[in-house]
Formats: structure tokens, C-alpha cells, sequence
């Protein structure tokens, strides 16, 4: 099958989902109100709460949420086949996570832009909020700890890509002064911006640099002690200053990007070399449930209701921009899935280097990457399968493949840093949530709750060498991942019933993802137990527990509204 028809597929299918059922979970599900106050006006402080034009707060949220996700994902997945992989990123997305998270960006803005841990003391109980917010707390916990680890493998994979993202930390701080401070247009701003960093590129491909080991044993260390100190300062700055500026000029970096792969899927019209269904691929699990696990950022994460939550509802000017931010985030982040699916089935046919140094064509190019699920896992495995199935694409428009390689390993180091540095801060507010509930005054400040994000980070990341810790719980991360999806969809759920609409568009994907995950998790417990891996089995046994006491708890209250909090 040619390629261009699975994109132009797809972007019809988003386009008719974003204008009609965003509309419809919009007006009449949520019933969003533009004449409603929001926290950002209501709580201003100009350090976590600033009213944003929804263009910027968009590039804040979606490069927030985007990350290596739905790049490493849905690269791992096509192993399965690209026709599996391809119907969950756009069904998931247009049904699920584009529901889930304009759920989570609209609670939240209706309840002082708190956590989506902390409104669910509000819409259900105090109890469920505890078993929430330690959940919360424990996948933050492993997500700052690996993107850590992520961004200075990146950074060992492609030197070329160092200086470029270095370079967008001062540009940002630039764009963000003239545009809060000196009030300059911020559309001028951010197009000056993109020029100099892709001119960075430039600059970058031929200006590789690497770390020195400077007595560390392993060179990546140093990259994750500097980039735990970045995430550590950008997360006490106030978001107008940096986090706001950088990612906004981000997300120009991948829209430029998608368009850039997506001329080269029109001009070059690659062939899909992949198989459509691989349902036994050697080594791998069982294709369900573990498809809706593997790809999850791309079609629905329990990540993005932290982000909706946690940094995008304290700066939302208006409830009407929730579908442009929350739905339609979602759904940019599926079309680039899409584009990843596509890379890896057919961009990647166009030509691979051998082992030998060989060139390699359709389906042996795809089976290099692709002969067995050992082969199909790891990070540097899938992001050089993702860099070089995009770079052979571009390529046909005539960016060579150096520098194609350049702009796309620079595209991932970037949102790979957005991910780090909100993943910290809102670390920061689950930490201060809990001391305030408990008392600890020592961590409720903005510093020292960063300090102890970023130092329980680095302890876990530094427990192995080369701050590869986070690996130990790493298997565990994608099963508890889907499961915050599901309960995040059981708070929404609660929150509907309670104001006597319908609950459908919640509760189908809730059932779904919540019988997924267990599953998954199930089927991870035994192997874990098999191995004699018995911290995972641990933790893993008491996500189950937390997960079923937070079920029953909505249910009850669900069955019982009047004995519950009121909500707004």
C-alpha cells in the first residue's frame, strides 16, 4: 500500500473528529462556558498562574505532552503489523485520549487549576485523593528519573543535535522577556526564533559535541547531572520566562517538522514494505492487550491528564480554548504517530545501512530493525529507526540525509527536555499538595518541593550506573501509565454523573483502558513473579489494590451522590 493514503486518511479522519465530536464533547458533555472565570485570572501570580493566548499555551501543552512517546511507542508497536498500530493511534486518539485529556484540562480549570489527584477529593472523596496523588507521585517519580537518561542517549546517539537544543534555552528566555516584558508581537517573535534555531542545525551538524567523562565512569552521567540541574531551575521559574517561550518555539520545530516529513511521504510515496498484521512476532508478548500499552503517548496517556492539570489549566485564558489546547493537542500528537508509523513501515524500505555495511531495501531494510521483539526494543534501537525512515523521506524533497537525520534528532531531543523540565514541575505541585495535607512545612515552598522532585529523580536514576536506574522500574511504567489513563477517566466519570449529563463518551474508554491495564499488569505480575523480580512484583501488586480501592470508592459514590462533595 502507498503511504500517502494512510496520511491523508488520517488527517481527514482528525480533521471531521475535531470539528464535530470535539464539538460535541465540548458543548454538550462538558458544556463549556467562556463566560466561566478561570484560575489564571482568578489566582494570577505570574509564576505558575498567567492568563496565555491560546496559540502559545497550545505549543506549551502539546510539546509538553508529546516527548518521545508517541515516537518510541508507536516504532516499538509496528512490529505487530502497521494496520493494528495504525487503527488504535487513530480511534485511540479521536475516542480516548483526545476525550481524556480535554477531561482533565476542563475539571481542573473548574477547580482552581488543581492536580487531577487533588480534584478528585472534590468529586469523589479525601481517600481516593490520597491513593491519587501517591500514584501520581510514584510515575512522576520514574518519568523524571528516565528522560533524564533519554535526553543524554539522545545526546550520545546524535552529537549533531547537542548545540541546537542548548541554543533554544537562551532564544526562549529572549522570546519570553520581549513578550511579557517589552509586550512585542509574539508571532514576529517566534518566527525569528525558528529561523535561528534551524539555523542552529546548521551549525550543529557541523559542530558535533560530545561529553567528556571529566572521572565519571560513564560519560552519560555527567549529560544527566547537568540536565537534572536544568530541570530543577526551569521548573522554579515562572513559566512566562522559559517554559512557556521554549515550548511554544517547539512546537513550531514539529509542526515544520510534520510538514517536512509529510512533503517528503508526497513527493517520495514510499511503499509500505512492513506487514499489515504480525500477530506472533518472535520473542514478543501477545499482541492484546499489550498494543494499548506500547502505544500509548499517540493514542491516550495517563501523562497528559498530569499535564492538562498540572501546568496547562493555570494558564488557560478562556474554557472555549480547551478543544484547540486539550482536544486538539491530542489529536497533532496522533497525526505525528501516524507520521512515526509511517517512517518505520515505509521511509525506513527506502534505505538502511547494514551490519556490513550494505545497502538495504524494502522489506530487508525494515526486517534489519524488525527481526524479533529483542531487536524491535530499546530506545536507540526505535529513535534510529524513526531518524533514519524520516531522513530517507526527506531526503526526496532535498534536505540530505545528514541533515535530515540533524532536524530530527534534534525535533526529539527537544520535546524530550519540554517532557523533562514539565514533568519536574509539576512533581513540584504533587509534592507540595501532600506536604500541605501532611503537614511537612519544609516542602511546601516552590524550591525545596523542586529540590526533593529533582533529588528522589537523581538517587533513583544514579542507583545504577550511567543513571540507568530508572530502568528497574521501567517495565512497570507503561502498564501504570494506562492505568492513571483509566482512573483519570473514572474521576471525569464521577464528575458527569454528578451533573446529570451523559457519561458515555467517559465511561466506554474508563472500562476499556481500566480492563487493559489490569490485564497487562496481570500478565506482567506473573512474569515478574517467574523471574524472581520481587520489587516489581511489590509495587505492582499494590497499583492493583490502590486501582480496585479507587473503583470502589467511585462507585459508591456514584451510586450515592448526595453523600459526596458538590462539584462546579
Amino acid at each position: 500500500m502507498n503511504s500517502l493514503w494512510i496520511v491523508v486518511i488520517a488527517a481527514v479522519a482528525f480533521g471531521a473528529a475535531y470539528k464535530f465530536y470535539g464539538n460535541f464533547i465540548a458543548l454538550k458533555i462538558f458544556q463549556a462556558d467562556p463566560e466561566n472565570t478561570v484560575p489564571s485570572e482568578e489566582l494570577r501570580d505570574d509564576v505558575d498562574y498567567i492568563p496565555t493566548n491560546k496559540e502559545v499555551l497550545f505549543g506549551n501543552h502539546f510539546a509538553s505532552i508529546a516527548g518521545t512517546g508517541p515516537i518510541v511507542g508507536p516504532a516499538i508497536a509496528i512490529i505487530w503489523g502497521w494496520v493494528p498500530a495504525l487503527v488504535w493511534i487513530i480511534l485511540g486518539s479521536i475516542f480516548a485520549g483526545a476525550v481524556h485529556d480535554y477531561a482533565a484540562l476542563i475539571m481542573s480549570v473548574r477547580h482552581k487549576g488543581k492536580s487531577i489527584g487533588e480534584l478528585s477529593r472534590n468529586v469523589i472523596n479525601p481517600r481516593v485523593r490520597a491513593l491519587f496523588l501517591f500514584v501520581i507521585l510514584f510515575a512522576l517519580w520514574v518519568v523524571v528519573a528516565i528522560f533524564g537518561m533519554v535526553i543524554a542517549v539522545i545526546f550520545k546517539m546524535y552529537p549533531q543535535a547537542v548545540f541546537p537544543v542548548w541554543i533554544q534555552i537562551p532564544i526562549a528566555v529572549t522570546v519570553g522577556w520581549l513578550a511579557y516584558k517589552k509586550k512585542m508581537n509574539i508571532t514576529m517573535l517566534s518566527i525569528v526564533a525558528v529561523i535561528l534555531m534551524y539555523s542552529s542545525i546548521l551549525v550543529g551538524v557541523n559542530m558535533p559535541i560530545s561529553m567528556p567523562s571529566i572521572g565519571f565512569p560513564h560519560p552519560m552521567s555527567l549529560w544527566i547531572i547537568v540536565l537534572f540541574a536544568y530541570a530543577y531551575i526551569a521548573s522554579v521559574l515562572p513559566v512566562w520566562s522559559l517554559l512557556q517561550p521554549r515550548d511554544y518555539v517547539n512546537s513550531h520545530q514539529l509542526i515544520i517538522g510534520l510538514v517536512l516529513m509529510g512533503l517528503g511521504v508526497f513527493v517520495a510515496r514510499p511503499e509500505i514494505v512492513a506487514p499489515a498484521i504480525q500477530l506472533a512476532p518472535k520473542g514478543a508478548p501477545p499482541i492484546i492487550p499489550f498494543l494499548f500499552i506500547t502505544i500509548a503517548c499517540g493514542a491516550i496517556s495517563g501523562f497528559h491528564s498530569l499535564v492538562s492539570s498540572g501546568t496547562s489549566s493555570k494558564q488557560l485564558k478562556n474554557e472555549k480554548d480547551i478543544r484547540f489546547i486539550g482536544y486538539g493537542g491530542m489529536l497533532t500528537e496522533g497525526m505525528l504517530g501516524v507520521l512515526v508509523i509511517v517512517a518505520v513501515s515505509a521511509g525506513i524500505g527506502m534505505y538502511v545501512k547494514g551490519e556490513g555495511g550494505q545497502s538495504l531495501t524494502g522489506f530487508a531494510a525494515w526486517n534489519h530493525h524488525y527481526s524479533s521483539w529483542s531487536a524491535a526494543q530499546g530506545l536507540t534501537a526505535k529513535v534510529t529507526a524513526f531518524v533514519n525512515g524520516s531522513a530517507n523521506m526527506m531526503k526526496a524533497i532535498g534536505i540530505p540525509h545528514k541533515y535530515g537525520q540533524a532536524i530530527i534528532g534534534v525535533l526529539i531531543a527537544s520535546f524530550a527536555g519540554t517532557t523533562l523540565d514539565t514533568a519536574t514541575r509539576i512533581q513540584r505541585y504533587v509534592v507540595t499538595e501532600l506536604a500541605v495535607e501532611y503537614k511537612i512545612k519544609s516542602l511546601e515552598g516552590r524550591y525545596t518541593s523542586t529540590a526533593f522532585a529533582v533529588i528522589a529523580a537523581a538517587l533513583l536514576a544514579f542507583s545504577q550506573g550511567g543513571g540507568k536506574g530508572a530502568l528497574m522500574l521501567w517495565p512497570i511504567f507503561g502498564t501504570s501509565n494506562q492505568l492513571l489513563a483509566g482512573l483519570g477517566f473514572l474521576v471525569a466519570s464521577v464528575y458527569l454523573v454528578k451533573r446529570k449529563v451523559k457519561v458515555w463518551p467517559v465511561t466506554i474508554p474508563m472500562v476499556f483502558m481500566i480492563i487493559i491495564s489490569s490485564w497487562a499488569m496481570m500478565v506482567n505480575l506473573m512474569r515478574f513473579i517467574t523471574s524472581g523480580q520481587w520489587h516489581l512484583v511489590v509495587i505492582s501488586s499494590l497499583m492493583l489494590l490502590l486501582e480496585v480501592w479507587m473503583i470502589f470508592e467511585a462507585v459508591i459514590c456514584m451510586k450515592n451522590a448526595r453523600a459526596c462533595s458538590s462539584v462546579g
